[in-house]
């Protein structure tokens, strides 16, 4: 898929990704100029690994493997992007998972959290957009009733995408609106409600118990619902972004991940810490701020936009 200026999908995540591979490639600077690879060199590539935020467990992976199969001999810099690129597909592999409508009865609830500025909203108006495209009827439910911006912005994106909205006003009941909104769902043969939520950390516990009203209200409507928790993660944030899976696991049952801004400011190794910690379904990425810039996740190009390889035949 290309844009308006005709750049593809890949190339444009290639661009987001650009400075984390640039980042390891001035971490690892330095560590190709030895005649052969010893256990000094092994100690430092694993360090530099984990400074670009592979996680350990990535790191000692590719030390194993650089140990198994070029200990003693002269190392490239090509090479060892090809292992990292192997290394990471096979972590990133198994958690590539598309979200599927598959609910019956309908609607499939797909409710979406993440902490304010994390792109959520948008992330929302993206989804509704793909799911567009595969011919599903798509509705939003504004349940995050703090703040009257995201309110009004997700309204903005109703309205340009042509689909029914369910809102209230700022400091309403969030519960009440997703009940409404399943409600009409069901009635008018929707396939898919997408739930916005509250994303505040600052207290816990309040968000902890609106999330379980919001959750009781829909098991009194339809007991397998939510069918999704899907979290909204900012690429810039770096190693933050474990912190706020931590939280939110505990706080809403994450069922699967979605990473935003992906662009010249990403540090998009943390997805593959994320994805080796915690083991949960990565549904879509996203490259930028357009409404077709958010897209189903294929672990192998991510891994070589990280490593800083070349396209996979």
């Amino acid at each position: 898929m290309t844009d308006n200026s005709g750049t593809s999908w890949r190339d444009r995540l290639f661009g987001g990704l650009k400075r984390t591979s640039d980042r390891l490639g001035d971490n690892l600077t330095g560590l190709f100029t030895k005649a052969a690879l010893d256990a000094q060199t092994l100690d430092e590539i694993e360090e530099a690994l984990i400074v670009s935020d592979l996680g350990p467990a990535m790191a000692a992976r590719v030390r194993d493997r650089l140990a198994e199969g070029r200990y003693n001999k002269e190392l490239t810099e090509e090479y060892l992007r090809e292992i990292i690129a192997e290394e990471i597909e096979k972590t990133l592999a198994p958690v590539a998972r598309p979200l599927e409508i598959e609910a019956f009865p309908r609607p499939q609830v797909i409710l979406v959290i993440g902490v304010n500025g994390s792109g959520k909203t948008t992330t929302i108006a993206k989804l509704a957009n793909n799911f567009l495209e595969q011919d599903y009827g798509v509705m939003l439910a504004a349940g995050d009733t703090f703040r009257a911006a995201a309110i009004g912005q997700l309204k903005v994106w109703a309205e340009r995408l042509g689909i029914p909205i369910v809102a209230g006003k700022e400091g309403g009941d969030a519960a009440g609106i997703v009940f409404d909104a399943v409600k009409q769902a069901t009635a008018t043969g929707i396939d898919v409600l997408i739930v916005d939520t509250a994303g505040r950390l600052q207290n816990k516990t309040e968000l902890m118990d609106e999330l379980a009203k919001v959750r009781r209200v829909l098991g009194r409507l339809n007991p397998a619902a939510p069918h999704d928790v899907v979290l909204v993660l900012d690429a810039t944030t770096g190693q933050n972004a474990l912190n706020q899976i931590e939280v939110f696991k505990e706080t809403a049952q994450v069922t699967g991940l979605v990473m935003t801004k992906l662009d010249g400011t990403a540090r998009g190794g943390v997805l593959v810490a994320a994805a080796e910690k915690y083991r949960l379904p990565i549904h879509a990425i996203g490259v930028g701020e357009k409404i077709e810039d958010l897209r189903p996740f294929d672990p192998g190009d991510m891994a070589r936009a990280i490593a800083g390889t070349a396209y996979a035949r």
